[in-house]
């Protein structure tokens, strides 16, 4: 899988302040980050895994992998994915790219809020990500108030 840094980057900056009418809007039952996340990643593999257990797809808002839209299921996917659609591995913020993965947690516990990396930096104070439920594009990962974050580099 080749994966497109730029198309990422054009799809983030396009929908994140607006929904793509492809997609259906989780806002109003839980959010809509993962979603936006999963997307955003589609938009630069374009390509999905099927598997019914352990896949990561959408067909419509009834009809996708839970992986394509919860925070911890997109995570556990990214890392252990061996089969088609998109690989990642665990990573510090100073190596991510466009079109990386930055999960937050508020609490400490539960990771809940998925990001996606517009611009790289070296740090939480000047890695530029973009999201939805709380829609931004190109605002520093700082500015959220949060106890821990992870990473996810997308393997080429």
């Amino acid at each position: 899988m080749s994966y497109n840094r730029e198309k990422v980057y054009e799809y983030a900056k396009k929908w994140a302040y607006s929904r793509n009418p492809k997609y259906y809007n989780f806002d109003p039952i839980g959010g809509d980050c993962t979603n936006f996340v999963s997307q955003c990643i589609f938009a630069g593999c374009n390509q999905m895994n099927y598997d019914k257990n352990n896949g990561w797809y959408y067909i419509n808002g009834n009809n996708k992998s839970p992986s394509w839209t919860g925070v911890d299921f997109l995570y556990k996917f990214l890392i252990k994915n061996n089969g088609t659609g998109p690989k990642g591995k665990e990573a510090t913020i100073n190596t991510l790219k466009v079109g990386d993965v930055i999960q937050l947690s508020f609490d400490g516990i539960n990771y809940s809020h998925s990001l996606i990396v517009v611009k790289n930096g070296d740090s939480i104070y000047n890695t530029f990500i973009a999201a939805h439920t709380f829609d931004t594009f190109c605002k520093i990962v700082v500015e959220y108030t949060f106890e821990k974050y992870r990473c996810v580099h997308i393997i080429d």
